[in-house]
C-alpha cells in the first residue's frame, strides 16, 4: 500500500506524502521510503554488531597464524610443530565464521586432534587459544560419556559444560572451542564382535559424529539425568570448533608395524635407518588410530591431526621458570600478595626437574613437587612476621622427604 490521501505523513520523519517518493501505511502509523531505508540499514548494522560482540572479534582484529603462535609462545614451552597446525587451524575457523557468503563456496570446518603424553600441553594450546579470542571455552572428559540410556553422561552433556561457560548465551556458544579429553579412552575395545554393548567405547565415538560435522542438537542446560523435565536448548555446532586430545598409549607400537611395513625392497636398511625410533610419534597418521581403535567416521571429522613431543630435561626445566604463568611465578605471586618475598637457588630448579622426571609424570609432575616443599612454608609464613624467603637446595630436599615420608606413614 503506498500513498493514502492528502492529509497522510511520515511518523518518523513527519514529511507529508507530498515531499517523499512513497509512504507505507500501517494500522497506526505510516514511514516513508527514505526512513524504511535508515531503518533497514540500522537494522544491519545491529545484527553485524551483535556477531561481532558474540564472537568477540572481527575480521579486521582477528590475528593471523603467526600471532596466534607468538600469544602461545608466551605460555608454552616447546611443541612448535602442534602450535603450528593449531594456529592456522583457529585462524582458518574464525576466518569461516567471519567471511561474507555472497557465493556459493561453503568453506568445511577443520576439528583437530592432538595426541602427545600425559602432561605435555594439549589442554593448555586449547585453553590459551580461548583465552586469546575470548570466545567460550569448555574441557570435556571423555571418559564419563555412554550412549543415551545408560549409566554416565550423555553426549549432550559436552554441549550443557559449552552453555553454561557462555552463561547461557547460545549465539556465543555456538562460535565457542570445545576440547574433549583422553579421546582414546573411548576407543573401540577390539574388532571382534561381542554380545556386550560398547557403551562407552564405540558407542560414544558413533553419538560423537553429530556434533562433530555440525548439527542442530536440543541441549539439557541443567543436564539429562537429574532435570527430565527441563526445557531444551537448540544448539547448532557448525560453528563450534572441537579440539580432542589423547595419550593414546602405547600407539607408538602400531606406528612402528606401519614403518616396517611400508619399507620393502633393497632400500630397506636405508629407510629403516632415517627412522626416529626414539621419537615415533611424529610420524602418526590416520591409519595408526583407526588401529588403536577410533571408528573411520570419526577420524573423518577430525581431519587435522598434529602431535606433542614429550617433555625432555631441557623443556621441563624452561615450563618451570618461563612462562607467564610459570609455577614459580605463581607461587612468587602468591607470597607477594602475604608481602613476602620469595627466592629459590638454581639448584632447586634442577632438583625439582630430577624429580620429574623420575616421577615420569610430564609438567603436571612439576607442581606437584614445588607443592609438597612450599606445603609448610605456605602454612607457616602468613601467620609471622617475615619479609623474605630464600628456598635452598637442601631445604627442598628436607621436605620433600618430609612429605614423602608423612604419606607413608599415613598409609600404614
Amino acid at each position: 500500500m503506498s500513498k493514502k490521501d492528502n492529509n497522510s505523513h511520515c511518523s518518523f520523519c513527519g514529511r507529508s506524502d507530498k515531499d517523499v517518493n512513497m509512504l507505507i501505511a500501517g494500522l497506526s502509523a505510516d514511514i516513508c521510503d527514505s526512513c524504511a531505508e535508515q531503518a533497514y540499514q540500522i537494522v544491519k548494522e545491529s545484527f553485524e554488531a551483535k556477531k561481532q560482540s558474540t564472537l568477540g572479534i572481527d575480521r579486521d582484529s582477528l590475528p593471523g597464524p603467526k600471532q596466534i603462535k607468538e600469544y602461545l609462545d608466551g605460555y608454552i614451552i616447546g611443541q612448535d610443530n602442534a602450535k603450528r597446525y593449531l594456529s592456522v587451524a583457529v585462524y582458518n575457523h574464525y576466518k569461516r565464521i567471519l567471511q561474507e557468503k555472497n557465493d556459493d563456496i561453503e568453506i568445511e570446518k577443520s576439528n583437530i586432534i592432538l595426541v602427545g603424553p600425559t602432561g605435555t600441553g594439549k589442554t593448555l594450546l586449547a585453553r590459551t587459544i580461548a583465552k586469546l579470542l575470548h570466545v567460550p571455552f569448555a574441557i570435556v572428559d571423555a571418559t564419563v560419556l555412554t550412549e543415551a540410556g545408560y549409566v554416565g553422561e550423555d553426549i549432550e552433556s559436552i554441549l550443557t559444560r559449552l552453555l553454561q561457560a557462555a552463561d547461557y548465551d547460545v549465539a556465543a556458544a555456538e562460535r565457542g572451542i570445545v576440547f574433549i579429553d583422553e579421546i582414546d579412552k573411548i576407543a573401540r575395545k577390539s574388532d571382534n564382535p561381542s554380545i556386550t554393548r560398547d557403551v562407552s567405547g564405540e558407542g560414544v565415538q558413533q553419538g560423537l559424529l553429530k556434533l562433530l560435522e555440525g548439527s542442530i542438537v536440543n541441549v539439557p542446560p541443567q543436564g539429562g539425568r537429574k532435570h527430565p523435565d527441563q526445557k531444551m536448548i537448540a544448539v547448532d555446532t557448525k560453528n563450534i570448533l572441537f579440539v580432542c586430545g589423547g595419550a593414546f598409549d602405547g600407539i607408538e607400537r602400531k606406528i612402528a608395524q606401519r614403518l616396517n611395513t611400508m619399507v620393502v625392497g633393497y632400500a630397506s636398511t636405508k629407510n629403516n635407518a632415517q627412522v626416529d625410533r626414539e621419537n615415533l610419534l611424529q610420524y602418526v597418521a590416520p591409519q595408526d588410530l583407526k588401529s588403536y581403535g577410533l571408528i573411520p567416521e570419526i577420524i573423518g571429522r577430525l581431519p587435522i591431526l598434529t602431535y606433542l613431543d614429550a617433555l625432555d630435561r631441557s623443556a621441563l626445566r624452561r615450563i618451570l621458570t618461563e612462562p607467564k604463568n610459570s609455577i614459580i611465578k605463581q607461587y612468587v605471586k602468591l607470597f607477594q600478595m602475604d608481602n613476602v618475598e620469595l627466592t629459590f637457588d638454581d639448584a632447586v630448579y634442577e632438583y625439582i626437574v630430577d624429580k620429574a622426571i623420575e616421577y615420569k609424570l610430564g609438567a603436571r609432575g612439576l607442581r606437584s613437587i614445588v607443592e609438597s616443599i612450599m606445603m609448610d612454608a605456605m602454612f607457616n609464613i602468613p601467620s609471622s612476621n617475615e619479609a623474605k624467603l630464600h628456598i635452598s637446595k637442601e631445604y627442598a630436599e628436607q621436605q620433600l622427604e618430609k612429605s614423602q615420608m608423612l604419606k607413608l606413614k599415613n598409609s600404614q
